[in-house]
């Protein structure tokens, strides 16, 4: 946890501030923005620092900067894995079968196959266990369209993994 103190400095202008609060934040966001990123994900990492570089001063709460971050890290992974499309979701029927003993499916290979849309929604819900009310929020979605596709998400997913 960063201190509160720490953070309003930053706002202020302090360079070693600020400098304390990305070191703090940028393994946090580097968890987020991987799963859902993949292999741009140093990429989605870096634009989400930036982002809370430029936007730290306009944070009314200190207390909220992990969830602030958090919605940077997600809205920025996302971006750039859509701008990027060099991950475009495969036919998950492709996968290797299961029984084959010179294949193994890994877990990124299997997010690697979903949107980066499904992919946001499963890290929200179960990397960061947010419920599908706060999911969305960070989304900026519906409630409903979360939880859709979360069910898709994790249908998928299940399939993709059992293959």
């Amino acid at each position: 946890m960063i201190d509160p103190h720490r953070i309003r400095a930053a706002q202020r202008g302090d360079t070693v501030a600020m400098n304390d609060v990305l070191d703090a934040l940028t393994p946090y966001v580097g968890k987020i923005c991987a799963p859902i990123a993949l292999n741009d994900g140093p990429d989605a990492a870096q634009e989400a620092l930036i982002a809370i570089f430029r936007g730290l001063h306009g944070l009314q709460n200190p207390a909220a900067l992990y969830g602030w971050a958090r919605a940077i890290a997600v809205r920025e992974a996302v971006r750039v894995a859509r701008r990027g499309q060099r991950q475009q979701p495969a036919e998950l029927a492709e996968l290797p079968d299961r029984d084959d003993p010179q294949l193994v499916v890994d877990v990124r290979d299997v997010l690697r196959r979903l949107s980066p849309e499904h992919r946001a929604v499963l890290v929200l819900r179960d990397l960061e266990g947010m419920d599908e009310q706060a999911a969305a929020a960070v989304l900026d979605l519906p409630a409903g369209t979360a939880k859709s596709r979360l069910h898709r998400a994790r249908a998928s997913f299940r399939k993709a993994w059992r293959s």
